[in-house]
């Protein structure tokens, strides 16, 4: 017996329709199975943060460039670093729902740095100066934090503490000035200091792998333990 041909149709789907807002960018990107707590949206660029947990596959980008052209996808391997890097300081001192304030001078780096964690944490990012935040950022890079403390040893004071303020966070703290100036293809920080701690450390980049790194850590190490006592 034939079924019934009342019921024998389609019902056509509406489709969704997306703008370049980016909420809507946004709302695609998920739609496609894009983590967007591991991606950096601006308007003409998004930055993968991590591509493991991202999900931003080959295939997933294609889709999205199909449906939007105009937004560039930058899987830079450098820029991924650096978002490593940078999260291993802010996951020690972001709050949720913190209202962090970026002055406008602020190095470019950070506002893209920390657009995510308006979804990981709930941030709310502020330009303007006159309204209420809890935080601001600091430009500090890890050349400036390591020029610092081989100039206070260098002083014969010793290394002060405590090293950071707490009217500010660092997002840059664990970011070379190379790296930054690399990534924006300009000399966006100065990478070089004129004095005999500048000189020194030029010294260093030319025989001891990672040693800023290292520099940082035992500094952090002796605070954190000092503080313990």
């Amino acid at each position: 017996m034939e079924d019934n041909f009342l019921f024998d149709f389609h019902i056509p789907e509406e489709e969704e329709t997306f703008t370049n807002s980016k909420k809507d960018v946004l709302r695609f990107l998920s739609d496609i199975g894009v983590d967007t707590r591991f991606i950096s949206y601006t308007q003409s660029k998004i930055y993968i943060n991590n591509l493991r947990f991202s999900k931003f596959s080959r295939r997933r980008q294609n889709t999205f460039e199909e449906k939007y052209p105009d937004i560039e996808v930058i899987r830079s391997s450098l820029f991924q670093e650096m978002a490593t890097n940078a999260s291993r300081e802010l996951s020690d001192t972001l709050k949720p729902q913190m209202k962090v304030y970026i002055p406008p001078n602020a190095n470019p780096l950070i506002e893209i740095i920390l657009e995510p964690y308006t979804r990981k944490y709930g941030l709310t990012l502020i330009n303007d100066g006159n309204s209420d935040y809890d935080v601001k950022t600091s430009d500090k890079t890890l050349d400036m934090e390591v020029h610092s403390i081989i100039s206070e040893i260098f002083s014969g004071d010793g290394i002060q503490f405590p090293r950071k303020d707490d009217e500010y966070i660092y997002p840059l703290i664990k970011i070379s000035n190379k790296q930054i100036n690399d990534f924006f293809k300009d000399r966006i920080v100065e990478d070089t200091f004129d004095d005999a701690s500048g000189e020194f450390l030029d010294f260093l980049d030319e025989t001891v792998i990672q040693y800023k790194f290292n520099i940082l850590k035992s500094v952090e190490y002796l605070e954190k333990n000092k503080n313990a006592d």
